[in-house]
């Protein structure tokens, strides 16, 4: 009975739990760990912090999705790895052997400090419940009619869609209270990388919600003394055990701590191990791709076929990433923008599209998680002796 351990509960991971459901492997044990049992889509947090979405609606039930894929959950995270022996450490003070192993743990952020302002760091998602239900109850239920001052750090696609969600969401809260709202971006370019009609449609919603743009300017501790909560959405960080040599195991990482993978998606120092989404570094691509969902949404199917491959002792087949793809970004007034190589565009019928197409993503996997298993099949095994879910 060969092992194969998923590491997180990240969009490609979804994807291989459905095409496991469909066609189990078998003589193959398969173990989901992970602390996030309900990983929300990335695709539609935006519209869960305007208030479009409850947190029910853009979440992934893994624990339930597990099941019908005949997979076995552990509630835990990955604190070291062993990739010579093959042998991932949990939270729990447990080891986990494996015979394959996948990682798809996304990434995170370190905001400092800012004195006197709440931080509300964008990544990593599963934190953000909570966090932003205490940001919420704190201006709804403050006395009085006191302006805040809302400052977002980061001119990317989840800077602008924070803050546009986030002010449009405080503002139908409390009605009576003003709120001010600052981006500050070190880039002297608002969403790099998007149509310039995109970012022209960005620069009119922010100026429409009464945000003043500081382009070109980095975050100074100066910034936070004048705020009341800070957005912290700058670039994605690799997680604390990857930027640790002692404790990720010999697995090559690049400078920041991103794994290093081949076009197939495996580790370039150990092909017993892959990686797919924001943990990943992307080899054949000078300086990696973007930290986007849409990115680990693609890796799927191909990390899906590669697993089975790799279990079966077949040749890889090779990703091959879109040289475009389209981006829409949620503007928090029942309105998005669309952008694709040089077309942009902006309106209601952008976020009719965007919503329909993320409401179908998540739909399939909450239709998965309740019929349950596709074929009729054996219980998994038991995991081995000391370790433990």
């Amino acid at each position: 009975m060969k092992r194969l351990v998923l590491v997180g509960a990240g969009h490609a991971h979804a994807q291989v739990l459905l095409e496991w459901r469909r066609r189990p492997a078998p003589g193959v044990e398969l173990v989901v760990v992970s602390p996030v049992g309900l990983a929300p889509y990335s695709g539609m947090v935006p519209g869960w912090l305007a208030g479009a979405y409850r947190h029910d609606e853009i979440v992934i039930d893994f624990p339930r999705l597990c099941a019908a894929a005949g997979a076995h959950w552990v509630d835990a995270e990955l604190d070291s790895l062993d990739a010579q022996r093959q042998c991932v450490h949990l939270s729990t003070g447990a080891p986990l052997e494996y015979d394959l192993l996948s990682l798809n743990v996304g990434s995170t952020l370190r905001p400092p400090p800012a004195a006197g302002a709440r931080v509300l760091a964008m990544r990593p998602l599963a934190l953000l419940p909570p966090a932003y239900g205490e940001v919420l109850s704190a201006w709804t239920s403050e006395p009085g009619a006191r302006p805040w001052r809302l400052t977002g750090v980061g001119g990317g696609p989840a800077g602008v869609e924070s803050m546009l969600a986030v002010m449009a969401r405080l503002r139908r809260l409390r009605p009576d209270r003003p709120v001010h709202g600052t981006l500050v971006s070190d880039s002297a370019q608002l969403l790099p990388g998007l149509s310039p009609a995109a970012r022209r449609a960005a620069s009119r919603a922010l100026a429409a919600a009464g945000v003043s743009l500081r382009l070109g300017s980095a975050w100074s501790a100066q910034v936070g003394e004048h705020s009341d909560l800070v957005l912290w959405a700058t670039g994605a960080q690799a997680h604390d055990w990857q930027r640790d040599p002692a404790r990720r195991g010999g697995l090559a990482v690049q400078a920041g701590g991103f794994i290093r993978i081949d076009e197939h998606l495996r580790s370039v120092s150990h092909p017993q191990v892959f990686a797919s989404g924001d943990c990943a570094h992307w080899e054949p691509a000078a300086g990696g791709l973007p930290k986007a969902g849409v990115v680990a949404v693609r890796m799927g199917p191909v990390l899906a076929d590669n697993l089975r491959r790799a279990i079966a002792g077949r040749a890889p087949a090779s990703y091959r990433p879109q040289p475009r793809f389209l981006v829409l970004l949620a503007t928090g007034d029942g309105r998005a923008i669309a952008s694709r190589g040089a077309f942009g565009a902006e309106g209601a019928w952008a976020w009719r599209w965007k919503n329909r197409i993320d409401r179908r993503f998540i739909r399939r996997y909450a239709v998965a998680a309740e019929r349950g298993p596709a074929v009729s099949r054996a219980p998994t095994t038991s995991l081995h002796e000391g370790d433990s879910a």
